[in-house]
């Protein structure tokens, strides 16, 4: 899988688990959240770095529009902690990642 998909589809899971807790949406997305994950996804894919791209938090280039990028900080600061318990594997990915980039 490339790094893209997974970003993506790790992305998806981070905003919806977000918007199930703080939106009560059950199986969906609200249509707010739909749109920050639309956004976050057409990013991924003009992303110049491709499959060898960082962290975005870690990246030179931001691309998120300022609204957009306080949205997504705010998603990521409540789900971050929360993945360890939903999505242990993408969580436990995510720290191995961050670790050998450092």
């Amino acid at each position: 899988m490339s790094s893209i998909k997974y970003e993506k589809e790790t992305v998806e899971k981070m905003i919806g688990l977000y918007c199930s807790r703080k939106h009560g949406t059950d199986g969906g997305l609200c249509a707010e959240c739909e749109a920050v994950n639309d956004y976050a996804s057409a990013r991924l894919d003009k992303c110049p770095f491709g499959d060898d791209k960082k962290a975005c938090s870690k990246c030179k280039v931001h691309c998120y529009k300022p609204e957009m990028r306080a949205r997504i900080r705010e998603i990521m600061r409540y789900s971050g902690p929360r993945m360890l318990l939903y999505h242990p594997f993408d969580y436990l990915k995510h720290l191995l990642k961050d670790k050998k980039e450092s």
